[in-house]
């Protein structure tokens, strides 16, 4: 959220209420829509089956059903259909063009249903989905940082015109996704003259780093600079295996924590097997530990699940925000801390055209994987952090910067320094 821009009243409040009491998100959208046994028919016809975000035009009364029921369990926010409502991902169902419409439609049927069970003493939020897409820019390619910029400021468009109380960027396993999404948003306050609260949650996997192999203190850092609702963690594993990274996200996230975990891991059959009385077990240590200030479901939980959430969230108080850092915290896939006790900091300084006659002929030839190994190599040798200088007046440095660092982003682990 802009700190220049006004928040609508609703949102507002929801920032105001989340310093005084732990909030609960709603459970699973998609574990909801498979146990209703669906058919091509509901989706619109085969070639739409599997789409849930079509739903929301098609079967939009069973969308603000399952909303209905999660807002009886006790939540107090509710997620909008529409994990994957880019243009990029309802293009592979044909409905790219639709999907402001499908967004727009998603968060007002989420809004109708917030606003049929909200009251003075218990408001309820819509949070406006926006999921991964089908794309990583630093592990699958397939697609342009600019062009991700786009799908999601369509996608978040829709959600505002529908009536959205803030943006979550959720199930995250890119950093670079991120900060796409992140740009996308701040197009659509600036064009709105209206600011909105922003959370980004992210799945780690099970050997503690996002896909994109940012560990959760490298993610923090990435996005310290950002005035967030919170940052958090979803989907992936059930509560326990999420210890570690919650624990740290508390230690140096300056914003509040969320924890929304999976109905534990799913068996061979794909059925989840934690309780709403395991889920809660785990998540009321961590509110003990004092690490949170939003709960909720992913995978696999159901009404049940947040019933016994809500239910410990009442008895808790939402973590203390820390203050931001005063030390200097860099990231590139690894963390970087500045701290006096560690200097000198070891800047490799090869990948500079003006200093290394290698590097330059490297960039003027086009041999972008061996000019991302030259970086790769000073890490190896002990360099924290690569300088990158790509400043040539023969070339055009801006083509020069987008290329090599979209090859040395997923390569080189230390933070670059321009």
């Amino acid at each position: 959220m802009s700190p220049n821009l006004e928040l609508p009243p609703r949102s507002r409040n929801l920032v105001e209420t989340s310093q005084s009491r732990v909030l609960v998100l709603d459970g699973a959208m998609g574990t909801a829509l498979q146990s209703e046994n669906l058919t091509a028919e509901d989706f619109g016809g085969e070639a739409l089956e599997g789409c849930n975000e079509n739903l929301n035009l098609t079967r939009p009364e069973l969308i603000q059903k399952i909303h209905e029921n999660y807002l009886k369990a006790g939540c107090d926010i509710i997620e909008t259909n529409t994990f994957g409502g880019t243009p990029l991902v309802l293009a592979e169902y044909g409905l790219g063009e639709r999907a402001h419409e499908i967004n727009r439609r998603a968060a007002e049927i989420a809004r109708a249903a917030a606003t049929r069970h909200s009251t003075p003493e218990k408001p309820r939020w819509v949070a406006g989905s926006i999921g991964p897409t089908t794309k990583s820019l630093s592990v699958t390619g397939g697609v342009t940082f600019d062009e991700l910029v786009e799908h999601f400021h369509c996608q978040v468009q829709g959600l505002a015109d529908g009536g959205v109380d803030y943006f979550l960027i959720e199930t995250c396993q890119d950093t670079r996704n991120i900060k796409a999404a992140l740009l996308a948003l701040d197009q659509l306050f600036a064009e709105r003259r209206q600011s909105w609260p922003v959370a980004v949650s992210a799945t780690v996997e099970a050997n503690g780093t996002l896909l994109a192999g940012q560990n959760v203190e490298a993610l923090a850092i990435s996005l310290e600079n950002r005035k967030l609702l919170y940052l958090g963690l979803n989907c992936a594993t059930g509560p326990e295996f999420m210890t570690d990274s919650i624990r740290t996200l508390a230690r140096m996230s300056p914003f509040p924590v969320a924890c929304v975990p999976n109905a534990g891991l799913p068996d061979s059959n794909g059925h989840y097997l934690e309780s709403p009385e395991m889920l809660a077990r785990v998540v009321s240590r961590f509110l003990e530990e004092g690490w949170l200030g939003f709960v909720g479901g992913c995978c696999g939980t159901h009404a049940g699940h947040i019933e016994a959430l809500a239910r410990i969230a009442a008895r808790a108080k939402p973590a203390p925000q820390l203050s931001r850092p005063k030390s200097s915290r860099l990231a590139g896939i690894d963390p970087l801390e500045i701290t006096d006790e560690m200097r000198p900091v070891l800047v490799g300084e090869r990948c500079n055209v003006i200093g290394s006659r290698k590097f330059k002929t490297l960039i003027t030839e086009g041999r972008w994987d061996e000019a991302a190994e030259l970086a790769r190599t000073q890490v190896k040798a002990g360099a924290q952090i690569i300088d990158v200088c790509l400043a040539n007046p023969d070339r055009d440095e801006k083509a020069d910067v987008i290329k090599f660092l979209s090859t040395a982003a997923s390569r080189v682990r230390a933070p670059l320094m321009f």
